[in-house]
């Protein structure tokens, strides 16, 4: 009886393996670390067994952090649930889960800084990595949420997320909440719309008990990116955010261009060279107190638009059109906000105007148009 129930236990634990099932959206297997190691694998804080916490495999300087605890004068919270994990110098975790052979997936994860101000985390899915940087804070609690994509060559993935920092106190690394994958199905261009993804609504995965959104990290090209078709071009990330918990334009889903011009959004297109073409897109607000003038520019090639929204924070948007001339076989839309803006009810937390439901079409008839 002893020997099926461990049978038992083992096949649950690695079922989506052993059935040869693709893992769903959503959390990982213990992604948010509420099972913890058992008080043998502990020294305090600090994680003692390679595989102490359960479904994860670690390596170096790793402390399993409970809500509320403090270190120094400062309090540890935790965003979703009681637990979460803190990487020390050179320290990492790693999962490996079960994917579709050479689809594209994004991992989104929670992730707080403490001590030290230059952080930044390693994220690989061989053969692919990303170094996301963590220098800018976007919500006052200190935790965000980033995104992060990538396509797999084989069946299965080893998820390694690495603190590649070197502080004097190991006890400064940032701390982890929160793993969850998504699958990507990117969207291709139509007759009806030229631009891909042009509502944002293929993403990364969204939590549902959170109200912060997910990062689109900076430098994010094309064929890697969590929001399929669309890059970052940028200093700063932009946010992705969901109509559960802001207001959108459009769909379920939008982007806030919460960086000012150091958070940018650009896509190429084919386009016809001589060829007259609308480009139309919605600008708005998120209904997060991010109140004041705002401006959206919007850029198709050599030509330019700003579109002025004024926010009461209370939600709403506008439609713009930007008219132009095809010069090139390929045309770069690109859109950024014009100013820096803070949210009226919280000083510390980055927002910005909303874009959403970008649309470009090719026009038959200018003329009709003047």
């Amino acid at each position: 009886m002893l020997r099926i129930a461990l049978l038992s236990v083992l096949f649950c634990a690695t079922s989506h393996i052993a059935l040869g099932l693709s893992i769903p959206d959503g959390l990982l297997p213990n992604g948010d670390f509420e099972y913890g190691p058992k008080q043998s694998e502990l020294n305090g804080t600090v994680v003692l067994g390679r595989f102490a916490v359960p479904k994860w495999e670690i390596s170096g300087f790793v402390e399993y952090i409970k809500s509320g605890q403090k270190q120094g004068d400062m309090l540890l919270v935790v965003p979703a649930g009681a637990y979460a994990v803190r990487l020390g110098n050179e320290a990492s975790i790693k999962q490996r889960v079960k994917v579709t052979k050479g689809m594209y997936y994004s991992l989104t994860f929670s992730a707080a800084r403490t001590c030290a101000q230059e952080e930044k985390l390693n994220v690989s899915v061989a053969p692919d990595s990303g170094v996301l940087p963590m220098q800018t804070l976007y919500s006052s609690n200190g935790w965000d949420s980033y995104a992060w994509a990538f396509q797999v060559d084989y069946d299965v993935a080893d998820i390694v997320i690495h603190n590649p920092g070197v502080e004097e106190d190991p006890a400064c690394g940032p701390l982890i909440d929160s793993v969850a994958i998504r699958a990507l199905y990117p969207p291709r261009p139509t007759n009806k719309n030229l631009l891909k993804n042009y509502g944002f609504e293929e993403g990364p995965y969204v939590f549902p008990n959170t109200s912060w959104g997910v990062l689109i990290p900076p430098n994010i090209e094309d064929d890697h990116s969590p929001l399929p078709g669309w890059m970052v071009e940028s200093l700063k990330a932009v946010k992705y955010i969901d109509s559960d918990h802001f207001s959108v334009p459009e769909g379920k889903r939008a982007v806030e261009l919460v960086a000012g011009k150091e958070s940018a959004i650009s896509q190429i297109v084919r386009t016809i060279p001589g060829k007259t073409y609308t480009l139309t897109f919605a600008v708005g607000d998120a209904s997060n107190s991010c109140e004041g003038s705002m401006i959206v520019e919007a850029f198709a090639g050599r030509n330019t638009i700003k579109v002025p929204y004024e926010s009461k924070g209370k939600g709403g948007f506008k439609r713009a059109v930007l008219k132009f001339v095809a010069a090139s076989t390929r045309t770069r839309i690109m859109f950024f906000s014009t100013f820096y803006t803070m949210r009226s009810d919280d000083f510390s937390s980055l927002c910005g105007p909303v874009l959403d439901d970008v649309k470009l079409l090719s026009v038959r008839h200018p003329r009709r148009m003047y």
